[in-house]
């Protein structure tokens, strides 16, 4: 008997330095696959009618994540372009999007993200919520988001 179960997860790193490059706060967070992340995959396994992630975002919304969120609550600035995706694992079943968040970017209690295919609009891939991490006009956050998918 085949028994083929995959599994989407994802986790976030976060590191908060301040002005001189000293690290304030790290975080690890699990996140959700939202509705529209995984119908986003479908329509990736099927053609390149919607671009590839290009986007992270940081907010300071409170409300849980949920399977039909397309959006953070409450966004902090705009979303920012990410600095890198890479593809690792053993059996490439990993992607890890990177984006940093200079000083003045995304400023205030920041307790909430999210992975996006466009600057504006478009598809929100996963979502999450965390306790907050205060980021002042003059730190620097960076953000690692890892995906993986596998057979459970």
């Amino acid at each position: 008997m085949i028994n083929e179960n995959l599994k989407l997860s994802g986790q976030l790193n976060i590191v908060l330095k301040d002005k001189a490059g000293n690290v304030k706060d790290t975080r690890e967070v699990k996140n959700l696959v939202v509705n529209a992340g995984l119908a986003y995959i479908a329509s990736r396994m099927t053609g390149t009618a919607k671009n590839v992630m290009s986007h992270m975002a940081l907010g300071s919304g409170t409300t849980a994540a949920a399977a039909g969120q397309t959006d953070l609550v409450s966004i902090l600035g705009s979303r920012e372009a990410l600095d890198s995706t890479t593809i690792s694992g053993t059996n490439n079943e990993k992607v890890e999007y990177e984006a940093s968040f200079e000083a003045g970017d995304a400023t205030g209690a920041v307790t909430e993200a999210g992975i996006f295919n466009a600057a504006s609009s478009g598809d929100m891939l996963c979502r999450t919520k965390f306790n907050v991490v205060n980021k002042a006009a003059d730190d620097t956050m960076s953000v690692t988001w890892t995906i993986t998918l596998s057979a459970s």
